[in-house]
């Protein structure tokens, strides 16, 4: 059974703690539609000040809507389009502080005004990408692309 736990410490003990949570959560299940639905249920409660997280899946060359939480979404992001598909075109974590200033950002949630999208890679290529958007700019820093990345990690070991 889940259990709600309180994150105390800086940015970086409460990310650990987040991982240990996740690992601990996907343990022995193989899943990925159930792992991937927890995990995005895991962060939505982890962060405050966030309208949006999820995951987009690649299928036969574009990402498409996985689990998520929050208003419905985008079903389908071309690869190299918005934030999502240029996350999967660089192979690398994009943190946006604006979104509004991003050369094709794909408005799903106009309350939307910042975003951070960490690449899933599995055998060198992107199965897809954890998104998360805030109705506030500037809400993601490099504590939050380390913490995360490593919270991909963990995840894919359950993928």
């Amino acid at each position: 059974m889940f259990e709600k736990a309180a994150y105390a410490g800086n940015t970086e003990q409460q990310y650990n703690m987040l991982g240990k949570q996740l690992d601990a959560l996907l343990s022995g299940e193989s899943n990925v539609m159930a792992n991937l639905s927890n995990a995005s249920a895991l962060l939505n409660q982890f962060f405050d000040r966030i309208n949006w997280v999820g995951f987009y899946m690649m299928d036969e060359g574009e990402l498409v809507l996985g689990p998520f939480q929050g208003l419905p979404a985008c079903v389908r992001i071309p690869v190299g389009r918005g934030v999502c598909g240029t996350t999967v075109a660089k192979k690398e974590t994009m943190v946006v502080p604006d979104v509004h200033a991003f050369p094709g950002h794909i408005a799903c949630d106009a309350a939307s005004q910042s975003e951070i999208v960490i690449p899933m890679i599995k055998n060198g290529e992107v199965i897809g990408v954890l998104d998360i958007d805030s109705p506030e700019k500037d809400r993601f820093h490099e504590e939050d692309r380390q913490g995360l990345e490593q919270f991909v990690s963990i995840l894919m070991k359950h993928i």
